[in-house]
């Protein structure tokens, strides 16, 4: 089967995840960075099952809604065909009554159709949201790890306070970004969303999580950019030409 390039693969992106909780793991061993990631592994799980869930159709409701409308056609015909039996005769003002009556139960049924016909929309909708509220919170912690690593107080006179800064340059410059890695992937995991439900809250909602995660890879960014500016060209950014050579550091 030939795959397909113009959609995200869940499995890639878990695949992906996985990969990186190692790489963490190896150069960090225990630590909090790896524990995040390994969180966002399983929600990247979870991701792939709730999204095949909202994706499929509801058939109870809208087997409900087929209902509502056919009863609806049947009051309607019923109707149509009562006014033009009574018509010009005496019956025609003691029915009415009765018509009338009819008349409200196909308002209320055309109600109850309209709910129905966005009530799985809005339970889609509502699930979604709850799962990109997980994703959004788990951006957040990614970026509380990544808060106290500044390059520009490396060296710096430390006080009772103070964070732990035992990283050197290079081990910085990796931690940045794994940072940097897991926010573009928890991204992709909000992205998927988009893809399979067209909801355009849902939607929006995705387009703001994405730019976050863009505006925090930035900061981070900018952080590895004076690490370079400090200690020179000698430390190994990443995506160089020895990051290629060597993938797994």
């Amino acid at each position: 089967m030939t795959r397909s390039y113009r959609a995200l693969d869940p499995t890639k992106v878990l695949e992906t995840l996985e990969k990186l909780e190692l790489r963490i793991s190896a150069r960090f061993p225990n630590s909090g960075l790896s524990r995040v990631c390994a969180s966002l592994i399983d929600i990247a799980k979870q991701t792939s099952q709730r999204i095949d869930y909202v994706s499929r159709p509801n058939w109870a409701l809208r087997l409900l809604l087929v209902a509502i409308v056919g009863a609806s056609l049947i009051i309607l015909t019923y109707l149509a065909s009562q006014v033009s039996a009574l018509k010009g005769t005496d019956q025609w003002s003691e029915a009415v009554q009765g018509l009338d009556a009819l008349f409200n139960l196909l308002v209320l049924l055309g109600g109850g159709a309209f709910f129905v016909s966005t009530l799985e929309t809005r339970w889609k909708r509502a699930r979604a949201l709850a799962a990109l509220h997980e994703l959004r919170s788990i951006v957040h912690v990614i970026d509380m790890h990544q808060l106290t690593k500044d390059p520009s107080a490396m060296g710096a006179v430390r006080t009772p306070s103070s964070p732990d800064r035992n990283l050197s340059p290079i081990e910085l410059v990796r931690y940045l970004d794994y940072c940097s890695e897991m926010l573009s992937l928890t991204a992709k995991c909000a992205a998927l969303y988009a893809e399979r439900l067209s909801d355009s809250v849902v939607v929006d909602t995705v387009g703001d999580l994405e730019r976050l995660t863009s505006d925090l890879s930035n900061k981070i960014w900018q952080k590895i950019t004076i690490i370079e500016t400090l200690y020179g060209r000698d430390v190994p950014l990443p995506f160089t030409e020895q990051s290629y050579r060597n993938p797994g550091v």
